[in-house]
């Protein structure tokens, strides 16, 4: 079957997610890291896009791209042939580094674009890794000192009308759980389930063979079977609501219960 074209964002800008082949790690050393932002710079220049933010995790990476000539596959394919080129010589490794095709999801509005730069800032906090002011492989400290890789005029244009104003700001925005878009975006970093594979997870979790039998139980017995849904990865709330036929509000206060 062939693959879905990939849409093209009508602000040009989108949110790459770039992950290790069967989630393996792509960064041992502080050497690696070095090298992906260099290879980041070089494309950079050789393809004129902008970067507004990123992040470099152990195992994936996360990039926001305003990419004005349509060339966002050319831009992130070649990033990681040249590193992967890079990691196969150092560690003697053969196989896929990163997985075959990359994720993107388009930044259609402002608000979206400032969630998803703290969400992305707070990937290091999220995995114990590290405080968001101390993590030396985001975009987060170029944003109140000095821009290296970044173009960050947009997003702090948002925050003030004036640099420190808007800096200011921006600290305090990030010290606040992103809590707008994380379900959405770790869906898309976990391998997405069909609506027919989470029905059969659903069947075997809780040895039923009709999903939407649930909805015909009381809400005690409901809650506590939706609840044991919570650990099904791939899915998400969206999904669940779909498939089981119940309204999502009604999944989202079962499984916080």
């Amino acid at each position: 079957m062939p693959r879905i074209a990939r849409k093209i964002s009508s602000t040009k800008v989108y949110h790459i997610i770039l992950r290790g082949n069967d989630k393996q790690d792509i960064f041992y050393d502080e050497q690696d890291y070095k090298k992906f932002l260099k290879i980041m710079e070089m494309t950079k220049e050789k393809y004129q896009y902008k970067i507004y933010v990123y992040c470099l995790m152990t195992n994936h990476i996360h990039l926001v791209i305003y990419d004005e000539t349509n060339q966002i596959s050319k831009i992130i394919q070649s990033m990681a042939i040249s590193y992967s080129s890079y990691f196969s010589k150092k560690y003697d490794k053969e196989g896929h580094l990163f997985q075959n095709r990359f994720l993107s999801k388009n930044v259609e509005t402002q608000e979206y674009l400032c969630h998803l730069c703290r969400y992305i800032h707070q990937n290091p906090v999220k995995a114990g890794i590290s405080k968001i002011e101390k993590y030396k492989w985001s975009s987060y400290l170029e944003f109140i000192y000095n821009e290296k890789m970044i173009n960050k005029e947009l997003i702090l244009s948002m925050f003030g009308q004036t640099q420190k104003e808007a800096i200011e700001n921006f600290i305090i925005f990030h010290s606040y759980e992103s809590k707008m878009i994380n379900e959405e975006v770790e869906y898309e970093i976990i391998d997405k389930l069909s609506d027919e594979q989470v029905r059969e997870k659903i069947q075997k979790v809780l040895n039923i063979k009709d999903v939407r039998e649930i909805r015909t139980n009381n809400k005690k017995i409901r809650d506590e079977k939706i609840r044991r849904l919570k650990n099904i990865q791939g899915t998400s709330k969206t999904q669940l609501s779909r498939v089981l036929g119940i309204n999502r509000k009604v999944i989202e206060r079962a499984m916080k219960d």
